[in-house]
């Protein structure tokens, strides 16, 4: 007689941070934004924003081809840029990383990166150095002696 085999449900990908992740988040974000003394426009909603920067990070889409529902994509890419730039996207992923590690999570040895290799746009670099390594002639003399 044969044995079933459970399979494992598969995880649900994360495109929304929750309540609790989005609590320890906020103040980060906050720490960074220092509202104009002019008044002006609030900002724009962060967890939304947070949301579509997670969504781009997992899908690897080009910004824009964000789905409408987290709102602008420039808007949303404008905020990435200035979040990595103030340093604000290491702080959360410190916070994270030092959350996981408290818990026992982290297997640090399991841990890898994974990129993607893309062409570069309009033939990449020019004035590259020439490489140390000597090129074969084109035409070498044949042995006489075989």
């Amino acid at each position: 007689m044969a044995r079933k085999r459970s399979r494992a449900k598969p995880l649900d990908t994360i495109w929304e941070i929750s309540d609790d992740l989005w609590a320890r988040i906020e103040p980060i974000l906050k720490e960074d934004w220092k509202p104009s003394p002019k008044g002006g426009q609030p900002p724009a909603d962060w967890r939304r924003i947070f949301n579509g920067i997670i969504y781009r990070l997992r899908s690897s889409c080009q910004w824009n081809q964000l789905p409408k529902c987290f709102g602008d994509d420039s808007t949303i890419h404008r905020w990435f840029q200035r979040w990595c730039r103030h340093g604000v996207m290491k702080r959360i992923w410190a916070t994270l990383i030092e959350e996981c590690k408290e818990l026992g999570e982290v297997h640090w040895e399991w841990q890898s990166a994974d990129g993607s290799m893309g062409k570069a746009r309009f033939g990449g670099e020019k004035g590259w150095q020439e490489s140390h390594r000597p090129r074969q002639a084109r035409h070498q003399k044949e042995r006489t002696c075989r």
